[in-house]
């Protein structure tokens, strides 16, 4: 009996080997990446436009104003605007490419910034919980005005039980003490 074919499952990824004499082309993203980015930025700036135009401009009078033999893009200037063409061409997709490292670092920071504020969040509530603690623990205990005034009416006392009393209020009772009259 021969033996049952391999099954193809839809589940299943297919190897994706290619042949050896096939070789992809290998380069680093991060340095392309690197590289896209600071091309944009660079496109992005007046020194750019300033040299572009001025290119244009010099590509043009060339063109103009040189002696016959000399032009090698007559006017409607077709070679121009197909190397302008080409360097859209190129610029728009390494526009995109730093656009998207942008955007997951953007992405990266937004993370954190949320992690740091679920920490700080919570970092708030155990102090907001331990600051209602510590009013209820204070509510309990004697205040410094409180403890100072019942020192004062403590010691208050105490200077009129140690003062020596006069004669006059030791022979009369309390009852009978003689009063100035009106």
């Amino acid at each position: 009996m021969s033996e049952p074919r391999s099954r193809v499952r839809l589940d299943t990824p297919r190897d994706t080997r290619r042949s050896p004499l096939v070789r992809r082309p290998s380069y680093d993203d991060d340095a392309f990446g690197s590289f896209a980015e600071k091309f944009a930025r660079f496109m992005g700036t007046a020194k750019f436009l300033i040299y572009m135009t001025l290119f244009v401009i010099a590509w043009m009078l060339w063109n103009t104003l040189a002696p016959g033999e000399w032009r090698f893009d007559e006017f409607p200037f077709i070679f121009l605007t197909l190397m302008l063409s080409l360097q859209a061409s190129y610029a728009a997709p390494l526009i995109l490419l730093a656009q998207n490292r942008q955007e997951h670092r953007d992405k990266v920071i937004a993370e954190q910034d949320r992690q740091a504020n679920a920490r700080a969040h919570a970092d708030m509530e155990f102090l907001a919980r331990e600051v209602a603690s510590l009013r209820m623990a204070v509510g309990e205990v004697a205040t410094r005005d409180f403890l100072r005034s019942e020192l004062r009416g403590l010691l208050g006392d105490i200077d009129e039980l140690s003062r020596p009393k006069a004669p006059e209020d030791q022979q009369a009772p309390p009852d009978q003490v003689s009063r100035p009259g009106p």
